[in-house]
């Protein structure tokens, strides 16, 4: 499995009811593809969101996204770096 890294921002910043809503549309999807959400990383200005996911591979992710009809600017794989 990869791990894969999406990103993005937005504006006006991420409300709580939103990323709620965003979550009940891309879970099934991911569940469909086999894609495991990790964690994910919301900045304190709330606009922007990098979360992480163990996939196949990053376009397994963007087609979860696109089925759930959800933007993004970024996802792609890479290895973990840790000390």
């Amino acid at each position: 499995m990869a791990n894969v890294i999406l990103e993005r921002s937005f504006d006006p910043p991420l409300t709580d009811e939103r990323m709620g809503e965003m979550s009940g549309r891309l879970s099934p999807c991911l569940d469909r593809s086999g894609v495991q959400w990790i964690r994910s990383h919301l900045s304190r200005d709330r606009r922007r969101l990098i979360c992480q996911f163990e996939a196949s591979d990053a376009g397994v992710v963007r087609e979860a996204l696109r089925q759930a009809r959800l933007d993004f600017e970024r996802v792609w794989s890479g290895e973990i770096v840790e000390p």
